[in-house]
């Protein structure tokens, strides 16, 4: 009866760290719900890389989002923030003309509406223009991050070559191992011939 309830306690205290877990890692049941599928699977993506690589990360926003680093550290340590959340407020404050301070206030006031309707305050809605400059700015970020991306029909439209030159740049090194190997193969399989030709022939010589 003992162990029973002192299993029993164990389950209910593991029960209570795993939701207590939950409850500080932001990434848990997140949903940034942009009103465009290929951006929101993307972003999650973001959160593994910023996650992992958290100074290219933090680069790419200042650099090239014009995100305050302060901010930036602010956000992703102080808030609690996501990457992913990171980078889209700095790419929409980007498309919209408007600081990342701003942009990220605006979410944080009104967290629970997703990403698509703070958008649409900031005059870009999914479907427009703006949203696919938006949209298409994530590929040269991939890119500069060397990150392998798989772009949607609309997107393919806008970079028609993007990721063959890699694509033939990998089979060309393909190709020239496998001829360099098969020519490893081949001096190797002459000097062996060489080498038994010449103990045939010292095998022939007649003794003195």
């Amino acid at each position: 009866m003992k162990h029973a309830f002192k299993r029993l306690i164990l389950a209910v205290a593991l029960t209570g760290a795993i939701g207590t877990a939950a409850a500080l890692d932001p990434v848990v049941n997140w949903n940034p719900r942009t009103g465009d599928t290929w951006v929101d699977v993307r972003l999650g993506d973001i959160n593994q890389y910023g996650s992992q690589y958290r100074a290219p990360f933090v680069n790419e926003m200042v650099r090239y989002y014009g995100a305050p680093r302060s901010l930036v550290d602010e956000l992703l340590n102080t808030r609690r923030w996501t990457p992913g959340d990171v980078y889209y407020a700095c790419s929409l404050a980007r498309a919209a003309g408007r600081p990342c301070r701003e942009v990220a206030d605006a979410y944080d006031s009104d967290r629970g509406q997703g990403w698509g309707v703070i958008a649409k305050r900031m005059g870009i809605k999914p479907g427009s223009a703006e949203f696919h400059a938006l949209k298409r700015g994530i590929v040269p970020t991939y890119d500069r991050w060397g990150r392998p991306i798989v772009l949607d029909a609309d997107l393919r439209k806008d970079f028609p070559n993007h990721g063959k030159a890699k694509a033939k740049a990998k089979a060309k090194a393909a190709k020239s191992h496998d001829h360099a190997k098969a020519a490893s193969k081949s001096k190797s399989t002459k000097a062996k011939a060489s080498k038994s030709s010449g103990k045939a022939k010292s095998k022939g010589k007649p003794k003195g």
